[in-house]
């Protein structure tokens, strides 16, 4: 009888940061490292050793010990060492596509250049796999997947199965069906070898399928097992039945590889969490966090890059390094404790910081390359400005800017002189402050500095912007009237597409003017308790449900423009101080929320913004709309495509009983999207913020976007929704996770009378997180206030586009230069349920089919097939 092999995983999981900060990890970081490196070197028989896939680690190490350097890659080039594919171990859930496919590519090619790049995707502790990982994976070259938390037994009986991604693309799958620090733990007394192998092992011999186990030896900042080659000699000692080896994730899969047969599919995401927590409400965990997440991620992948190409394709250099900078601050905080938020109060401030760097380094690189295209322009007029369209087609709609404007009336006119409905929300004086700092290089050259200076919040109304390109508007000097929000009696707004008005139960009436149909009961706060912690939502267990409903309307205003129809409300809810007064059911707290909602000219999206300054302690604010459309499932966007779940799943009634590790709630995330549809009509929200909802109501027929939610300690005891231990470490307190102060959220719905293929929410969802950008270039804010630049050859016309696709309806996720060469990369994917997307055949004809890695060729193709993306490498000059 064969013998089962026992493939012993040396290895560390190694967070960057948790209930510690990322200071402390790294000095310890660097004691690890040259232990392994001086064991690796001095034994031989220590044959492998895993660093837990994230290149990040190794880049940490060789910051400070450089001298190390040439070791390690004769290391990692035996296949010793092994590293890669990850930067860092990401999320898969609420991170953005772009920010998980940058992660893999950052992390592959640096391991590469080292010398091997782990080809398995190994995942040992995120919260849940991506439904379209592998797809993913497979475009790395990856085609194995290892992984602990998201697969039920009632799905999976044994280790071993073939992953099935949503758009088809299958790979061989391992799970640690324990974790990945289960064999961490080895006893070295003789006598107590035998005994603990037979229990351990044996309980992994039940769940494998084929003669191999996969035996995980580390834990969480595990140092290495100096004496692990003896311990592996006394285990064949002890144990003749199995035979024990050192071995790596990659020689495990060559030999189970050669035995598995037949092995079970499993479709889609992997989000159970019936063996290990999923933490599923771990989505709106620091919300001001997750915000700031998603606004960079949006900024980077939306604006930024596209106009760093134009800025590139009119012969400026493209930032790689600094880009990648950017980019690899955001995978230091995608990491799945960092972005979780689960981490101690002095963690998460340098989580915070990271994103400030992220930000202000990103809106400089903006700010400087539109500078750089617009001081080349030959503009005729002394107020120019010029918007910038991140997309590769032509936009019409409303534009927000801020724009400096000097004193008096003024018409707005484009390049050809054709006047441009504007209109002034607001303005400051900064008259002193802008002109203070006005600098002339060359004083002989006559330039306009106006006599008062106003920063102004503007609305432009546009038609027919370039694509992938810029538009140039100018200021004229006019006796007429400027347009500027006036007040409304009526408490009711209205654009082509809907009237709004505000109900006696302090709610939202929406028709949809097209077809007449109204949508009653939009717009409900909703306020309760969250005895949860850093990982998990949950309710108390004596708790108080509050809403909007029945609270006090202190003020309503509606204004109107000639662009844009507002409507500000003012509600004062009273709610419990905290737990303890909740659960005593004294509510007594002024608790107001600020909600504004916005219609613009000809857009088809409702803008909704809130503010609340929060002073009480341990709950959540959801908001509510009533879709009207009763459904079994809900469809929001995922990584590169849609993903269709239940809005309820029957495990809830049995979770207890099976004792699940937490219940089976259905609060999802999404990218920046969620739609309850049928056939003939779509309810959908866009978000900018938290990625969070959750489908409520008697029939499940109303979307609830989470804003926030607080709590008092990184990890709490028996929770209603997560029983037994605390995750995380029960005695940390996080004062700051109660989010004292103010909070904002902004977000958008859609309501049409369409099926979902029909209304294009994601495109929408695109156009909605890609605004079009605004920069003025006039002599007089030369200066401190932007940096002096000298004057500069006219060579850039008036308006320009790179590229322009209209013969299409698949959706871009990326627009950039390759990392390599002088292409550039268009990345599209399919956005639609029940057909295929179309590729402008332009870009089909003139483009090359690459694979993520942006080497490797792909199989050129005119359509997207369900959930399928492509990416090509274009010259469009």
């Amino acid at each position: 009888m064969k013998k089962k092999t026992v493939h012993i995983i040396p290895h560390t999981h190694w967070d960057r940061e948790w209930y510690f900060t990322s200071s402390r990890s790294t000095i310890y970081l660097i004691k690890h490292f040259k232990e392994v490196i001086e064991t690796l070197e001095n034994k031989p028989e220590f044959t492998f050793y895993l660093m837990d896939a994230q290149t990040s680690l190794i880049e940490d190490f060789l910051k400070y010990c450089p001298e190390y350097k040439e070791r390690l890659q004769a290391l990692v080039q035996a296949k010793r060492l092994m590293t890669g594919p990850w930067y860092t171990q990401t999320d898969q859930l609420v991170i953005s596509q772009e920010s998980v496919t940058r992660n893999l590519l950052y992390g592959t090619r640096y391991a590469k250049e080292l010398g091997h790049s782990m080809e398995i995707g190994y995942v040992p502790d995120a919260f849940g796999q991506g439904g379209n990982m592998p797809q993913i994976y497979k475009n790395f070259g990856i085609s194995r997947f290892l992984f602990w938390r998201g697969v039920a037994d009632n799905r999976l009986k044994q280790t071993e199965f073939i992953w099935e991604g949503d758009d088809g693309t299958q790979m061989v799958a391992e799970q640690m069906p324990f974790g990945y620090y289960y064999g961490g733990n080895i006893p070295e007394k003789e006598e107590e070898v035998k005994p603990y192998l037979d229990e351990s092992i044996g309980a992994l011999e039940k769940k494998a399928s084929t003669e191999n186990i996969y035996f995980p030896n580390g834990f969480d900042q595990a140092p290495i097992r100096k004496n692990l080659p003896e311990l592996v000699e006394l285990f064949n000692k002890v144990d003749s039945d199995r035979k024990y080896q050192i071995a790596s994730p990659e020689t495990f899969f060559d030999a189970v590889e050669e035995e598995a047969k037949d092995l079970p599919v499993i479709k889609g995401e992997l989000t159970e969490g019936k063996h290990s927590r999923l933490h599923k409400s771990i989505f709106s965990t620091r919300a001001d966090l997750k915000q700031q997440n998603n606004e960079i991620e949006n900024y980077l992948a939306n604006v930024l890059e596209p106009i760093l190409t134009i800025s590139h394709s009119l012969g400026n250099d493209y930032p790689h390094n600094q880009l990648e900078e950017i980019w690899k601050l955001m995978f230091e905080n995608a990491a799945h404790d960092s972005i979780g938020g689960c981490n101690s109060d002095t963690t998460n401030r340098d989580v915070a910081f990271r994103y400030k760097l992220a930000k202000d380094k990103a809106t400089n690189l903006l700010d400087l390359h539109m500078r750089l295209i617009a001081e080349r322009i030959p503009y005729k007029h002394d107020l120019n400005f010029t918007l910038f369209n991140p997309l590769p087609y032509k936009r019409s709609g409303v534009v927000k800017a801020n724009i400096y404007l000097p004193d008096g009336t003024f018409k707005m006119k484009d390049e050809h002189g054709g006047e441009v409905p504007f209109t002034i929300l607001n303005k400051k004086d900064l008259t002193e402050y802008v002109l203070n700092q006005t600098i002339q290089l060359d004083p002989s050259k006559e330039i306009y500095i106006p006599e008062k200076v106003y920063y102004a919040e503007v609305l432009i109304q546009v038609t027919n912007t370039n694509g992938l390109g810029y538009n140039s508007f100018y200021l004229e000097f006019d006796d007429g009237e400027i347009d500027i929000p006036t007040h409304i009696e009526q408490h009711m707004i209205e654009n082509e597409y809907y009237q709004i008005t505000m109900a006696h139960n302090n709610t939202l009436t929406i028709t949809e003017k097209q077809t007449g149909k109204t949508y009653e009961n939009q717009m409900i706060f909703v306020e309760n308790g969250d005895d949860g912690d850093s990982y998990n939502y949950s309710p108390p267990r004596k708790d108080m449900i509050i809403d909007s409903t029945t609270s006090e309307l202190i003020d309503i205003q509606a204004s109107k423009s000639e662009l844009n129809q507002q409507l500000d409300m003012t509600l004062k809810m009273l709610v419990p101080y905290d737990l303890e007064q909740r659960a005593e059911g004294i509510a007594d707290r002024e608790f107001v929320v600020k909600a504004t909602v916005v219609l613009l000219n000809e857009e088809e999206i409702i803008h909704f913004e809130v503010k609340i300054d929060n002073q009480v302690h341990s709950h959540r604010l959801c908001v509510q709309f009533d879709s009207g459309i009763v459904s079994k499932f809900s469809t929001a966007d995922q990584l590169f495509g849609n993903v269709t779940r239940p809005v309820y799943l029957p495990e809830m009634e049995v979770w207890e009983e099976e004792k699940w590790h937490e219940a089976p709630i259905s609060i999802e995330a999404m990218q920046s999207f969620v739609t309850l549809h049928d056939d003939k009509s779509t309810v959908g929200l866009l978000t900018e913020g938290v990625r969070e909802y959750e489908i409520v109501g008697e029939q499940y027929d109303t979307i609830q976007l989470t804003i926030f939610r607080t709590f008092s300690h990184m990890g709490k005891e028996n929770l209603l929704y997560r029983p037994g231990r605390a995750s995380g470490e029960s005695i940390v307190e996080t004062p700051d996770a109660q989010l004292i102060g103010e909070i904002s959220a902004t977000f958008a719905m859609l309501y049409k009378q369409a099926s979902f293929d029909q209304a294009n929410i994601a495109k929408l969802a695109k156009e909605y997180l890609s605004p079009i950008q605004c920069y003025q270039f006039s002599d007089f804010l030369n200066g401190r206030l932007i940096y002096a630049y000298r004057d500069e050859g006219k060579t850039n016309s008036l308006s320009y586009s790179l590229a322009t696709f209209e013969n299409m309806d698949a959706v871009f996720s990326a627009i950039k230069k390759a990392e390599d060469t002088n292409q550039y990369i268009l990345r599209l994917f399919n956005p639609y349920l029940n057909r295929q997307a179309t590729i402008d055949e332009k870009i089909v004809n003139n483009g090359s089919f690459v694979l993520l890695d942006e080497v490797t060729e792909d199989q050129a193709t005119e359509t997207l097939a369900h959930n399928q993306f492509k990416t090509i490498s274009i010259n469009l000059l």
